[in-house]
């Protein structure tokens, strides 16, 4: 999937689809669009960058790939659409774990 991505991340930044917001509570109550609006804290990771770069200027790995399933923290990052899809651009370290399935 992130071989046909449009946006190539710099550094140690990461493309996150969030996961869709959930429609109905576990109880099977509706939620009208007016109810909480929070983005998800969880997504799949789309795309990463080459990593950050340390002090001696050596590159170091990135902890997540392509198709990892993540929580990132609740404020983080920054969202932007393309073709009214949403994404965000997360730094690795706003990334606070990889679902394990």
């Amino acid at each position: 999937m992130a071989a046909d991505f449009r946006i190539r991340p710099l550094g140690d930044r990461v493309v996150v689809k969030p996961a869709d917001r959930e429609e109905k509570t576990k109880g099977g109550i509706y939620l009208p669009d007016t109810a909480s609006k929070e983005r998800p804290m969880e997504g799949t990771v789309l795309s990463v960058g080459e990593g950050r770069l340390d002090d001696n200027g050596k590159r170091v790995p990135m902890n997540v790939k392509a198709g990892d399933k993540v929580l990132f923290a609740k404020y983080s990052g920054t969202e932007y659409k393309i073709d009214d899809v949403e994404y965000l651009i997360l730094s690795e370290k706003d990334i606070l774990g990889i679902i394990q399935e």
